[in-house]
């Protein structure tokens, strides 16, 4: 079960990553060219390191849905449809409430595990021929780009495979559930996923 990370706003990082006070603690004999270089990379990576950030806040949040969604069956029918609307709300909140701070400590960190990394792993000229490339039109088409090509192979993989793996998804959780002494609950659909904006209700105890 997939929650609905866009309505997540990280918020824009106000600290400037030359002003960090780690950056590059590692490597303090490298020429403060090869400094600049590196930190204008890791700038115009701020996106992908703060989606980096986010996908570790939220990957454990959807195991919990994901596990969770059964144990809808245990809550009264009568209090389901309530119940599921407030461990939605709840999920988001946490996600809200976690999701700036955390962006902001990753950025504070990329200097000082990223910058450190590129120093040691590329010359100063291979750095400025990277940096070239990400500041090139291509490059920016490409990365504007990746979203929408990611979403055509995921949509096309799931619909030429998606019911072949729901089939022998079945059969193992039965055969698991069937070793274990448990009823078996319906498997989740890979052919036909729940809208994103519906996280998967955790246990309520019956009254």
């Amino acid at each position: 079960m997939t929650l609905l990370l866009k309505s997540i706003q990280a918020g824009a990082i106000a600290a400037s990553l030359l002003a960090s006070p780690v950056v590059f603690a590692q490597k303090a004999d490298s020429p403060q060219s090869k400094k600049d270089v590196i930190a204008k990379i890791l700038k115009i990576q701020q996106p992908a390191i703060e989606a980096l950030t986010m996908g570790v806040l939220s990957r454990p949040v959807n195991e919990l849905a994901a596990k969770a969604a059964p144990a809808l069956r245990n809550v009264p029918e009568a209090k389901r449809e309530a119940t599921a609307k407030q461990i939605d709300a709840d999920l988001r909140k946490f996600l809200e409430d976690n999701a700036k701070p955390l962006v902001d400590k990753g950025m504070k960190l990329a200097p000082s595990t990223m910058g450190v990394a590129l120093d040691e792993k590329f010359t100063e000229d291979e750095l400025k021929q990277l940096l070239a490339w990400l500041e090139s039109p291509v490059s920016k088409k490409f990365a504007e780009s990746s979203q929408e090509l990611q979403s055509l192979y995921t949509k096309k993989l799931i619909d030429d495979n998606g019911k072949q793996l729901d089939e022998k998804f079945t059969a193992l959780q039965q055969n698991v559930a069937k070793q274990l002494g448990l009823e078996a609950g319906p498997a989740p659909a890979a052919s036909a996923p729940k809208p994103a904006a519906k996280p998967a209700p955790t246990p309520t105890p019956k009254k």
